[in-house]
């Protein structure tokens, strides 16, 4: 019944661990959710309160356009120059998106053609691999490894592979690691995809969830980078906005272009009075971002604390919501063995690709006295 590219799919991470975690709370389980990145804090209030405005608006009752309205882009623009100094003309710089993992999605069929190479991070977010392989091209892997600070060796890419490659996704800060990446190694990134006429797609959603004042660049603000890359941004993280649905790429105008002709001719773009909600998020006081990220640094001390004292060995990310944890082994049965002992429900690093296996990773986006408990368990577990 069904085509190829269904069938050789993976089965998707978290619709496995949605399983799991149904399973074990129909036989009354107190589960502990620390597998997902979707966060537990409400939307900012100001935000919502402009969505309900928005949809009294009879302008919003009809089809939105693809590209998405020309204020919530120059709503994009402006937040980019404040938060990252980056120039962009919301006319062609700038197309809003069903939240960025549709544009992810699919951005490969705007430039890949069957037997064409995609080069992709290892362990990565799983959309990267799949919207190649229902573009029908060939995902080549780039290992992130910790001896190279989880960064891709642009080196180690043999030249006839970067000569077939015609985009490469990059995630930084990396979600599941954890990692981020200084100017040094995107300016390396600018020169290797200028002189193999590759394209970069640059996954940024977790740019303003960082710790310790170690503020998370975009690849954007590095000279010559919108000669040869587009970054997609979301409001999922910052503004937990998740359900909300709608993120924005930016920059290289033709890229922009294309995955614009791709949406132009599957969806109709994002709710308008999402749109303006989003625009009343993007111009939020700073203290808002502030006071989210206060809470997620809190819930990162306890529960890196926490492994720590377990024995396991893992670095306190510099952004993100997640906490990367070599168990070694296999990071399934690990799993497995962590709902078992502590009804805890954290992510097997292999679900990310090959390079992933003996890892967990562990999110905060639980109530900060749930984090307290899963901590209480976890000691309880002993190493």
């Amino acid at each position: 019944m069904y085509a190829d590219r269904i069938k050789n799919l993976p089965p998707y991470l978290f619709a496995a661990i949605d399983k799991a975690k149904q399973e074990a709370r129909a036989r009354g389980v107190d589960v502990i959710d620390l597998s997902v990145g979707d966060p537990d804090l409400p939307t900012p209030a100001h935000i919502v309160e402009a969505l309900k405005q928005a949809a009294e608006d009879t302008s919003n009752h009809q089809y939105p356009s693809y590209e998405g309205k020309l204020t919530f882009r120059t709503a994009v623009a402006d937040w980019y120059k404040r938060t990252f100094n980056v120039d962009l003309d919301p006319r062609n710089e700038v197309l809003t998106l069903i939240g960025s993992k549709e544009g992810i999605a699919h951005a490969p069929l705007a430039f890949i053609n069957p037997g064409d190479v995609a080069l992709i991070p290892d362990p990565a977010y799983p959309v990267y691999r799949t919207a190649t392989a229902f573009a029908e091209g060939e995902a080549v892997v780039m290992p992130l490894l910790k001896e190279n600070r989880f960064l891709p060796d642009l080196e180690a890419i043999p030249a006839d592979v970067a000569r077939r490659a015609k985009i490469m996704f990059l995630n930084y800060p990396n979600n599941p690691i954890g990692a981020t990446a200084d100017r040094s190694f995107f300016r390396e990134l600018i020169d290797f995809a200028r002189e193999y006429n590759i394209i970069v797609m640059h996954d940024n959603p977790y740019s303003e969830i960082y710790y310790d004042g170690h503020r998370s660049l975009s690849l954007l603000e590095i000279d010559g980078a919108k000669d040869v890359a587009v970054e997609f941004h979301s409001l999922s993280k910052t503004y937990n906005m998740t359900g909300w649905r709608i993120g924005s790429v930016v920059g290289n105008s033709e890229v922009v272009a294309g995955i614009g002709k791709i949406k132009s001719n599957i969806d109709s773009g994002t709710f308008g009075a999402v749109q303006d909600a989003g625009i009343a998020a993007l111009q939020s006081p700073k203290e808002i971002v502030d006071d989210i990220r206060k809470i997620y640094q809190h819930r990162i001390e306890i529960l890196y604390q926490a492994l720590q004292d377990l024995g396991l060995e893992l670095e306190k990310p510099r952004a993100t919501l997640y906490l990367w944890a070599w168990v070694g082994g296999s990071s399934i049965e690990y799993a497995a063995q962590l709902l078992e002992k502590t009804s805890i429900v954290a992510t097997p690093g292999l679900g990310f690709g090959k390079y992933g296996e003996g890892y967990i990773r562990f999110s905060i986006t639980q109530q900060t006295k749930r984090i307290e408990e899963a901590v209480m368990r976890l000691e309880k577990m002993g190493p």
